[in-house]
C-alpha cells in the first residue's frame, strides 16, 4: 500500500495547471459533524461529515492560483498512519460554498482604512468510517504562503498543512466550531478585543490557547494529496522575541485566555503575522480531539478617530486590576477621541452597575471576577469599546514575626502570619536585607554581624493577590574581646580591660584579684606563661569567649630587628622595636643614610612602614636611635641599622 501510495502522489505531482502557487491562502480549518451510523454488507460506520474551511486574499491574490484550489485534495488516515481515502485529481472535492469574509471594522472610525477582500471557500465530504481503537486523521496541504509574513522564516517556500482528529471508539464526537470571523484589520497600538472562542454540539470542555502552525507542500508541489504524518515539522519562527506561543508583539502582551477563547493585548509592531490557535476538547477530563485555525493577522497603522482603552495594571490575563484591599475601585480612563463615556461594571443581574462619567469608581457587592465594558461615544457613527478583568478579592495583608535572640551567628525563626479572604497563600518571597533569600513559608535565618537589617516579605495568595511588609530586626553588634596579649617583667602586674558585655567570668583564677569584673589585676611574683578565657555576657543575652595571654619575663629587654619587607604581604610589612619592662619611650626615629630623617615616633604599636613624604623608599640600610625611660624611672638610648628589602 505505502509503494501505491507514492507512485500515487508523484504522478498527481506532475499533472498540468498545479503550479501556481497559492499566495493568496491565509488560513485554514477542519471541523466535522456526526451524523448518525449506517451499515453496509453487515459492517458497521460512523457517518461524519467533514469541512474543510480555507480563506482566501482576493484583493492582491492570483487569480489562477484561486481558480486551482477547486477541487480540494483531502486525505484521511486511521491514526496508524494508514491511509483509508484520498480524494485528489478528478475525484477532488468541489467547494460547496463561496462567502465573501466581512472586514468587522468601522470604518467610519478610522480615516485611512485599508482595502480588504476575503473569501471563506468550505468543501465538504461525507466519510463513512469503522470504529476502530486508533481513530482518524482527515489531512490538507496547500503551498505556499505570503511572502509578507514577518514571524516565520522563508515562508513563500513553505506551504501549510491543515488537519483535524476523529477519536477511536467508542468515543464518538462532533468538533468544535470557531464561532466568529477572524479579524481582518488590526490597528497598530490600538487594543485587541477578539473572541476566538468555539460552540461544541457535545457539551465538552474547551481550552485555547496559541500553537505552532505546520509546513506541508512545499514549491515544487503547491497542491499535492496530503501524507501520513500529516503535522510533519513546525514552520520556523522568526528569532525572539517569536514563537509559535507569542506569533505577535504587543504592550500589554498579545495573549489568549485559556478558558474563554478571547485574544487581547495592544500590538505594537506593524506587519503580517501567522498566527495559529487550537481548541482543545475534554471529555470526563479527557482530551478527545484537537481543533485549529491558521490565519493571518495584519497589523496597519490606522488613524483612528476614536480609541477606546483601559489602562492594565496586573499582570493577569487582560486584568484591570485585582484589589486585595476593598470592594471600591476607581477605574482609569486612557481612551482617545471620546466626547462620551458609558460603563457598565460587569455584576450580573445588577440595573445600577454602569457610570457614564469619564473614570468612575465602584463597590462591588462581593468577591469575584467582573468584565468591565467601556464604550466611547455610545450611540455616534463612531463609536469604539473595550473589555478588561476586575477581580476583588478582599482582604490579603502580609504580615510576620520573628523569635529567637538578636546574637550574631544565632538562628531566626521568621514566622508568616499574612491574613487572606481567599485562601491558600501560596507563595512568599523573604529579603532578610543582607543579600539572602529565602521562598518557604517560615524560613529561619542568622545574621554574622551586627547591625540593623530591614526585613521583606512579599506574599501572594492563589488569587494573585500580592502584599509586602517590611521590619526592622536589630542583631547586637556583639564581640567579646578579653584585651591584646602583653609582656611584662616579674613583679609588675597588669590591669586586664575586657570589653563587649555587662557580665564577665575570668578563668583561671592564677594571680588574679577578681574574676566577676572587667578589668581585674594581675600581679606576677615570677617569670612564665599564662593563658586566661573571658566569658562575656551582653545585656541582649548574647555569649561569647576570648583569650589573652600574658608572658613574664625576668628582665626589661628591648629588642629591635635588623630588616623588614614592607611590600603589602601581611608580613613584617612595618618597622618597630619590641620594648618590655620600660616606662615610656621618648623617641624613636628613623634616618636615611644621608642623615635625613625619615620617619619619628613616640609610639611603638604602628612602626615604620618604608615610606617618606608619601613615596616608598629606596631598599637599603637605614638608621634609628631609641630614647626610652625604663621602669626605675631612669633613661637610656640605643642606636643601631635596619635593612630595607623589597
Amino acid at each position: 500500500m505505502i509503494k501505491r501510495l507514492f507512485i500515487i502522489l508523484l504522478v498527481v505531482f506532475s499533472l498540468p495547471g498545479l503550479q501556481a502557487r497559492a499566495s493568496h491562502i491565509v488560513g485554514g480549518e477542519i471541523t466535522y459533524v456526526h451524523s448518525g451510523d449506517t451499515a453496509f454488507g453487515g459492517v458497521f460506520y460512523h457517518k461524519y461529515i467533514v469541512s474543510l474551511s480555507i480563506y482566501e486574499d482576493c484583493l492582491t491574490g492570483s487569480p489562477e492560483a484561486i481558480a486551482q484550489d477547486n477541487p480540494a485534495y483531502l486525505g484521511v488516515f486511521e491514526g496508524s498512519g494508514h491511509p483509508v481515502e484520498l480524494d485528489y485529481g478528478p475525484a477532488g472535492i468541489n467547494y460547496t460554498s463561496s462567502v465573501s469574509v466581512p472586514a468587522n471594522f468601522s470604518n467610519a472610525c478610522v480615516s485611512n482604512v485599508p482595502a480588504t477582500c476575503l473569501l471563506k471557500k468550505t468543501f465538504v465530504k461525507t466519510y463513512y468510517l469503522r470504529p476502530n481503537a486508533t481513530g482518524y486523521v482527515v489531512a490538507y496541504e496547500r503551498c505556499c504562503r505570503n511572502s509578507s509574513i514577518v514571524n516565520i522564516v522563508n515562508p513563500s517556500n513553505n506551504g501549510s498543512t491543515f488537519y483535524c482528529t476523529i477519536p477511536a471508539a467508542p468515543i464518538v464526537n462532533n468538533s468544535a466550531v470557531f464561532k466568529y470571523y477572524p479579524p481582518q484589520i488590526i490597528c497598530l497600538n490600538n487594543p485587541l478585543y477578539y473572541d476566538h472562542s468555539a460552540t461544541d454540539a457535545d457539551g465538552d470542555s474547551l481550552s485555547y490557547g496559541f500553537c505552532a502552525a505546520f509546513n506541508g507542500a512545499w514549491a515544487d508541489s503547491v497542491k499535492p494529496i496530503p501524507y501520513y504524518p500529516v503535522w510533519g515539522d513546525s514552520v520556523t519562527y522568526v528569532a525572539p522575541p517569536y514563537s509559535s506561543q507569542v506569533p505577535m508583539t504587543g504592550f500589554p502582551p498579545i495573549r489568549i485566555d485559556p478558558v474563554t477563547g478571547i485574544i487581547t493585548g495592544t500590538p505594537n509592531r506593524i506587519g503580517r503575522f501567522l498566527v495559529n490557535v487550537f481548541c482543545n476538547e475534554y471529555r470526563s477530563g479527557v482530551l478527545i480531539n484537537t481543533i485549529k485555525r491558521e490565519f493571518q493577522f495584519v497589523v496597519t497603522p490606522c488613524s483612528k478617530v476614536v480609541v477606546a482603552d483601559i489602562p492594565q495594571y496586573s499582570t493577569d490575563f487582560n486584568t484591570y486590576i485585582i484589589d486585595c484591599a476593598d470592594y471600591t475601585v476607581h477605574f482609569a480612563n486612557t481612551s482617545t477621541g471620546g466626547f462620551a463615556y458609558h460603563w457598565d461594571f460587569g455584576v450580573t443581574g445588577a440595573v445600577n452597575d454602569t457610570s457614564d462619567d469619564f473614570e468612575p469608581s465602584f463597590t462591588y457587592p462581593d468577591t469575584g471576577t467582573y468584565t468591565v465594558k467601556l464604550v466611547v461615544n455610545p450611540g455616534s457613527t463612531c463609536p469604539d469599546s473595550i473589555r478588561r478583568l476586575v477581580k476583588i478579592y478582599p482582604r490579603f495583608h502580609a504580615a510576620f514575626v520573628d523569635t529567637g535572640s538578636q546574637c550574631p551567628g544565632d538562628l531566626i525563626r521568621f514566622t508568616d502570619q499574612s491574613s487572606s479572604t481567599i485562601k491558600p497563600i501560596t507563595n512568599w518571597y523573604w529579603d532578610f536585607g543582607d543579600g539572602s533569600v529565602a521562598t518557604s513559608e517560615d524560613p529561619t535565618h542568622s545574621y554574622q554581624y551586627g547591625g540593623t537589617y530591614n526585613v521583606q516579605l512579599v506574599a501572594e495568595n492563589i488569587k494573585h493577590c500580592i502584599d509586602t511588609t517590611i521590619r526592622q530586626i536589630i542583631m547586637e553588634s556583639f564581640q567579646a574581646f578579653a584585651g591584646n596579649d602583653t609582656i611584662i617583667v616579674k613583679g609588675e602586674h597588669i590591669a586586664f580591660d575586657a570589653q563587649g558585655g555587662t557580665q564577665y567570668s575570668w578563668t583561671p583564677a592564677t594571680n588574679l584579684n577578681d574574676t566577676s569584673i572587667y578589668d581585674p589585676t594581675g600581679t606576677y611574683p615570677d617569670t612564665g606563661h599564662f593563658v586566661y578565657v573571658v566569658h562575656i555576657v551582653s545585656d541582649f543575652g548574647c555569649a561569647g569567649y576570648d583569650t589573652i595571654r600574658v608572658m613574664v619575663v625576668a628582665n626589661s629587654e628591648l629588642v629591635v630587628p635588623t630588616a623588614f619587607t614592607p611590600n603589602g604581604d601581611g608580613l613584617n610589612d612595618y618597622f618597630k622595636p619590641i620594648a618590655v619592662g620600660y616606662r615610656s619611650l621618648n623617641y624613636f626615629r628613623v634616618f636615611n643614610r644621608w642623615g635625613e630623617r625619615v620617619y619619628n615616633s613616640t609610639s611603638l604599636e604602628v612602626g615604620w612602614d618604608g615610606s617618606y613624604g608619601n613615596k616608598k623608599c629606596e631598599m637599603g640600610t637605614y638608621f634609628w636611635e631609641i630614647s626610652f625611660t625604663d621602669r626605675f624611672g631612669k633613661g637610656g638610648f640605643q642606636k643601631g641599622d635596619v635593612t630595607l628589602i623589597r
